[in-house]
């Protein structure tokens, strides 16, 4: 189903940005109009076509990640084992794909070494991560960690995404499987792991997402989704817990470092009536919400943030954001109609 063709089809159309205070009554609207998303700094204008493809030759199933190369192209990860790879110009314009072997194709890392751009795919089907050039070549690839007890076989091991440090190192989040969170060297080599299955400080439920914040350039640290609580958490790069940021009602997925901000696609409104009730939000240094394009206006009362929710039917399940060099968002989406995605012009 097209973009436009599901959201013609969505339940109480309005034109403009209509919100409705209570869970699971967001509104829908009309896409004959300019459509303006977002709240304070942060606003977007919504273009609903970017990125539109002819489906039977260059299909999508689910569209779980992007990136933007050094050359300022769009990379987008899918697990549609057609095309895994399709890569965009900013215009939307297709330039190439590739890839027929990721079935569960789900995380999607830039690597940059010595002016060349790597990937790092991690595909929870086949219980890897795979490191590859820009057009595909595969360089090596990273398996289940046999080495830790928790692990007795590669059914265990579901990674959901990897983070890269300055030196190369890289960080698996395993959000799939035992919620651990493995840390390689740059040749693929256990070095040490932490977290698990837990509601304590430094245990995940769905450490889906992980990234490399290096904002403050004397104490970097690792940011670490734990969906299911509504939670992100900060460690050191040795494994110590630090904080807990709470984000009530956001399933927040992987966190997206641009400039000094954290950008998140939120799968889903935790109390929402509909499942597919995602929207975007976007965080400052200081781990304060301050813009949720398709959702409530982010409010706090002291340091406590009020719950967020869809209030728009612009997203159903956001499962990405790729920001590029002019600040415009691109949204992927799991699980939505094989979609392509929604790109946000910034205003």
């Amino acid at each position: 189903m097209s973009r436009r063709k599901f959201l013609k089809q969505s339940s109480c159309l309005a034109a403009g940005l209509l919100t409705y205070p209570m869970y699971g009554n967001a509104f829908s609207f009309s896409d004959s109009k300019d459509i303006i998303v977002g709240h304070n700094s942060h606003r977007y204008k919504v273009d609903l076509n970017w990125g539109n493809l002819d489906a039977s030759k260059t299909p999508v199933n689910d569209c779980h990640e992007m990136v933007q190369d050094s050359k300022g192209r769009i990379v987008l990860l899918t697990n549609e084992v057609k095309n895994n790879v399709i890569i965009y110009d900013k215009s939307g314009k297709l330039l190439e794909t590739w890839g027929a072997d990721y079935p569960g194709a789900h995380g999607l890392t830039l690597v940059k070494e010595n002016g060349e751009d790597f990937l790092l795919i991690t595909d929870y089907e086949r219980h890897q991560v795979i490191k590859t050039t820009i057009d595909g070549k595969v360089v090596f690839t990273i398996d289940y960690p046999s080495e830790i007890a928790a692990y007795s076989s590669k059914g265990d091991y579901r990674p959901t995404e990897t983070a890269v440090t300055d030196n190369g190192d890289i960080y698996v989040a395993d959000g799939y499987g035992k919620q651990f969170i493995m840390h390689y060297n740059y040749k693929g080599e256990l070095q040490n792991y932490f977290g698990g299955v837990g509601t304590e400080s430094n245990k995940f439920l769905n450490a889906h997402g992980i990234c490399y914040d290096n904002r403050d350039t004397k104490n970097p640290s690792l940011l670490v989704t734990a969906r299911e609580l509504n939670q992100l958490k900060r460690f050191t790069p040795t494994g110590e817990y630090i904080e807990t940021i709470n984000v009530p009602g956001a399933l927040i997925c992987r966190p997206v470092i641009h400039g000094r901000d954290i950008y998140f696609a939120v799968l889903r409104s935790k109390n929402s009536l509909y499942e597919d009730s995602g929207f975007v939000l976007i965080m400052n240094e200081n781990n304060e919400v301050v813009s949720c394009p398709g959702a409530t206006a982010p409010r706090y009362k002291g340091s406590q943030l009020d719950e967020l929710y869809q209030t728009i039917r612009l997203f159903q399940h956001p499962h990405d954001v790729c920001i590029d060099d002019d600040e415009n968002m691109y949204v992927a989406q799991w699980n939505s109609g094989k979609t392509y995605p929604i790109k946000l012009t910034r205003v």
